[in-house]
């Protein structure tokens, strides 16, 4: 008799292809990301060929009895945004005279997936990435209903976002408990990839905690080789007891997202969006994090070995805020931590990383070196400012505000702050500052994050210059 696990790649294997050669007929038939296609009406489940009852006396062990009771809990989310469009010519009377209906906006679709966690409510889970900037946001369901979805709340760093649709005759997917995951665990992926509604593909967790991947924000992510590919974004991952594990979210190709799956999909652990939801219900659609209150840096090769370590690891704090959590635990500039809270340390965007995922109020056992000594310490995460009004730091910079800049850009290497707001000619915007604006630096001091830039004008300089990245450009901006 064949073991279980060989039975379900027997099972996955025939239904997969089954699948490939239907998904093939579909790009030949239309561009994937067109129009949405409408759902499939009917049995929720693809036609295969049969398979036997039974081999050796033994039931042939299936996944469908799991997938009817989930899949209808799995839905299509389509975006709508309206683009200004500016055209060269359009103030030119001949050129108006010529063509008077020259389109003044573009729209932009988009299809993505997405969870219905809980059907009283009418909540959706979905991935930001799959939301943003849209101006309608409308759910298909698996009965085929299409619904105007309310947004709620979302979440870039974790690419995490809320919504509702109205609460009639839905079926959700109940939440697991992700920290029980093991590497080797079977799980199923369900979503919409390339506009194919209601796709299901199988795998195994191929590593829990994922993290250190440049882009994507702050990361704790599931890695399963069960297919995801775009489309699958905000899809569900299950186990096969039906639970929802993950909110599918990327796929890792080194030739880029289009060129298909080989086998390295990332999901959100269903622990981390269970807690980002109850923010984002809790916040009024944020979510609000906490700050240790120092700056880091890596190490390289030379700094690892003045330290006495065979190799770089570690983020060694180069400074440490006033009246900060870190300051009142006792943390010093030159201080090198290891581990936090038992997790190792692998550098600088690693810590970032750990204090992102912690609750604000949370305290830390941070494990640190210092003077080439071994040293425990404990410190408590304080809550981030979300944003800074730029009068309270500099008259400068009046009308502006300053958020921290999103974590996939910090990831991207980025450090600075963000303009989030710009009044109509104030001060700051007729010095010619944008709303968007990344500030890399500025002439009152070195700075990282929204915490060090406002420490930064404790002394205002004389003339204030900021290092300014504007899209793909780069400059400097003097403000008056």
């Amino acid at each position: 008799m064949r073991p279980l696990p060989t039975l379900l790649a027997l099972i996955a294997a025939a239904t997969l292809g089954g699948f490939v050669a239907t998904g093939i007929q579909a790009q030949l038939d239309q561009p994937a990301m067109a129009a949405a296609p409408a759902p499939a009406s009917g049995n929720l489940l693809p036609t295969v060929a049969a398979l036997p009852a039974a081999v050796d006396g033994q039931p042939m062990p299936s996944l469908a009895p799991m997938l009817q009771k989930v899949m209808p809990a799995v839905v299509s989310v389509y975006t709508t945004q309206r683009v200004q469009v500016r055209n060269p010519f359009a103030d030119n009377p001949f050129f108006r005279q010529m063509f008077p209906q020259v389109p003044q906006e573009r729209i932009n679709q988009s299809l993505g997936s997405g969870v219905i966690v809980d059907a009283a409510q009418g909540y959706v889970l979905t991935n930001h990435h799959v939301i943003e900037g849209a101006d309608d946001v409308s759910v298909t369901l698996a009965d085929g209903r299409t619904l105007k979805a309310e947004f709620l709340g979302s979440d870039a760093d974790t690419d995490v976002a809320l919504i509702r649709i109205p609460s009639e005759n839905l079926t959700a997917i109940p939440l697991a408990d992700s920290s029980v995951l093991n590497v080797g665990d079977f799980v199923v992926a369900i979503g919409n990839p390339f506009g194919l509604s209601q796709t299901v593909t199988s795998g195994i967790v191929s590593a829990v905690g994922r993290s250190g991947i440049r882009g994507l924000g702050l990361q704790n992510f599931i890695q399963t080789d069960a297919s995801i590919n775009p489309g699958n974004s905000g899809g569900a991952l299950v186990n096969l007891q039906g639970q929802l594990v993950g909110i599918n979210t990327a796929s890792l190709n080194p030739q880029g997202s289009m060129a298909g799956n080989i086998g390295l999909g990332l999901a959100i652990p269903s622990n981390l969006a269970r807690d980002v939801v109850q923010q984002l219900l809790t916040n009024d659609g944020v979510v609000i994090r906490g700050s240790l209150g120092l700056e880091t840096q890596s190490l390289d090769a030379r700094m690892a070995n003045a330290l006495g370590l065979d190799t770089p690891r570690g983020a060694l704090v180069t400074r440490v805020y006033t009246g900060s959590g870190a300051a009142a635990g006792g943390v010093q500039s030159g201080d090198l931590i290891l581990a936090v809270n038992g997790q190792r340390v692998a550098d600088a965007p690693a810590l970032h990383n750990i204090e992102g995922l912690q609750k604000v109020g949370s305290v830390l056992a941070l494990e640190l070196q210092r003077d080439g000594k071994p040293l425990t310490l404990r410190a408590r995460l304080n809550e981030l400012p979300r944003a800074v009004g730029g009068e309270t730091l500099d008259p400068r910079l009046a009308g502006a505000s300053f958020g921290d800049i999103p974590d996939p850009m910090r990831q991207a290497g980025l450090r600075g702050v963000v303009v989030t707001e710009l009044a109509r000619n104030s001060r700051a915007a007729q010095s010619g500052l944008q709303r968007g604006d990344v500030v890399l630096a500025a002439t009152s001091g070195k700075f990282s994050d929204l915490t060090g830039f406002r420490e930064s004008f404790e002394r205002k300089p004389a003339q204030l210059v900021l290092g300014i990245r504007r899209a793909n450009a780069a400059g400097n901006l003097l403000m008056e």
